[in-house]
């Protein structure tokens, strides 16, 4: 599973040239953090390239008001591109994470700018394959493993994202704070021995349970009663807000798919 993916953001893999003429093409706006930037089923055709800020990117699912987060995404990724190439609505929406910095350009400059230019148009087609094959990798995860597996594995690869990332880690500690814009509370105190909430050890994912659960596609309660297991076991600590993680080298072997 993967939230943020592997590829390098699509603003990043133009030349300074094909940069400087794609944001000519629209104009800046600016997002208070938990609006939406686009909105799933909405027949517009703009797109967007993020500036500043994060967002996630989320798609409804049978259980009503619960989403599925499919992706993160930060500075210079390209987004709303299928409903730019094709007549369908919107198939998720865009929700800012805090204030958001984004330059949108209409459906039709888009396309005209891709016909005259190859080399963009084919990093847009390799950007769209790269997100269908993480899709059909979330999809292949949520059939195959356990609530407790999916839980591992997104908190090692969210431990491990750059700190100037979405639900970034930090050192752990009593003094530690969010590092990022993030969801409410939990409401949760933390869990422990004092002297081990005192001793930190491990990094610190700052992401309530309802939001974690979005993220691996189960229920809040799934992820509660997970964390209670790896809380037994000693591998995380979780407060208020957070998740700290004290034995990933356990944690990741979770996440790879075992459960011994």
């Amino acid at each position: 599973m993967g939230l943020l993916g592997n590829e390098l953001a699509f603003a990043h893999t133009l030349t300074p040239q094909e940069h400087e003429s794609v944001m000519a093409l629209g104009n800046r706006k600016s997002y208070p953090a938990d609006a939406h930037l686009l909105t799933e089923g909405d027949r517009s055709s703009h797109v967007v390239i993020i500036i500043r800020g994060w967002v996630t990117v989320s798609v409804a699912t049978d259980r009503g008001a619960t989403r599925l987060i499919l992706g993160l995404r930060g500075p210079g990724e390209l987004l709303g591109e299928m409903a730019a190439l094709d007549p369908h609505p919107r198939s998720a929406t865009v929700r800012a994470l805090g204030p958001i910095e984004a330059q949108v350009i209409s459906g039709d400059a888009f396309r005209r700018f891709l016909a005259l230019h190859p080399r963009v148009s084919g990093l847009v087609i390799r950007q769209l394959t790269s997100r269908l094959r993480s899709a059909d990798q979330e999809r292949s995860a949520l059939a195959s493993l356990t609530v407790l597996q999916r839980l591992a594995g997104r908190l090692i690869e969210l431990s491990g994202i750059d700190p100037s990332g979405p639900y970034a880690p930090s050192a752990a500690g009593p003094s530690s704070g969010p590092a990022a814009p993030g969801p409410a509370s939990s409401g949760h105190p933390a869990h422990g021995h004092p002297a081990a909430r005192a001793a930190a050890s491990g990094p610190v994912v700052h992401l309530a349970q309802d939001e974690l659960a979005a993220t691996i596609g189960a229920t809040r309660e799934a992820v509660a009663k997970a964390l209670r297991l790896l809380r037994a076991q000693n591998i995380v600590r979780t407060g208020n807000r957070m998740v700290e993680i004290l034995d990933p080298a356990l944690l990741a072997l979770l996440g790879d798919g075992h459960e011994e």
